[in-house]
């Protein structure tokens, strides 16, 4: 059951921030509290020891620092500094969380070609009607919530929960 809470909980987060961000551009404050509240409750569970909990911890309150200061320079909405500090939580203070961080980067990017490409194009998208959300069109932000969450599928496999959820399966 543990096994199974890891390999779901984090994933079908990190799905739905990147939907309600697409949608609405906001993330739900529930998503990000879930995946601390979850974390904070299968790594003890699943035999991660105290010290490297409390780096979890460390890396996650640097990441939540390093968000707080661009959420402050508006640089960052809230909702996607909230969610990469969360999930930071699951990648704790080692190269795990390097990793996730350089997708989110890279895929950030792609992200924000993207979406300036298809607003560069939204008369024409609006004319054809194409179904496009609104928001994504006419809105000035980013919904960095979708490259927070791809980054996080594509570094989950490296996370110290998923490998000790591997691990317990042998």
């Amino acid at each position: 059951m543990i096994v199974a809470a890891i390999l779901l909980i984090f994933p079908l987060c990190l799905a739905f921030a990147a939907i309600s961000d697409l949608l609405t551009m906001t993330i739900p404050n529930r998503v990000s509290l879930i995946m601390v509240i979850s974390f904070a409750v299968l790594a003890p569970s699943s035999g991660v020891a105290l010290p490297a909990i409390g780096m979890h911890a460390l890396g996650a309150a640097i990441v939540f620092g390093i968000c707080f200061a661009l959420f402050a320079l508006n640089v960052m909405g809230g909702g996607d500094a909230k969610l990469l500090s969360a999930a930071a939580l699951w990648f704790g203070c080692e190269p795990a969380l390097l990793t996730f961080l350089a997708y989110i980067s890279a895929i950030g990017g792609l992200v924000t070609l993207a979406i300036l490409l298809i607003r560069s194009q939204s008369n024409t998208i609006l004319a054809i009607g194409l179904p496009i959300p609104n928001s994504l069109l006419l809105a000035k932000k980013v919904p960095y919530g979708i490259a927070i969450a791809i980054g996080g599928f594509m570094a989950f496999p490296s996370s110290p929960l998923f490998i000790a959820a591997l691990e317990s399966l042998k």
